[in-house]
């Protein structure tokens, strides 16, 4: 079994508390709880239960994270054909 991808250590779970009150995204919100759960020393999978998602997606969130800090938790644009209107 691999070992657990590890967090940024420049955040930590009161800091990701306080993101997830001021932002306007609900899913956000969630994914900074969830990460917020594993600073705290919580399981992975105390954190897929707190955010609704299974272990796979925890992983991806905390890849996320790692890369592009609290922004890459953010839902991006889908992509798809371009707009026929202007």
């Amino acid at each position: 079994m691999g070992k657990a991808i590890g967090l940024r250590e420049d955040f930590d779970g009161a800091a990701l508390r306080r993101l997830s009150r001021m932002t306007r995204s609900a899913n956000q919100a969630r994914r900074l709880l969830a990460l917020a759960e594993i600073y705290d020393g919580g399981s992975r999978s105390a954190a897929a239960r707190i955010g609704g998602v299974g272990l796979q997606i925890v992983r991806d969130w905390v890849l996320r994270f790692n890369a592009r800090g609290p922004d890459g938790l953010l839902d991006g644009k889908a992509p798809g054909p371009r707009s026929r209107l202007n």
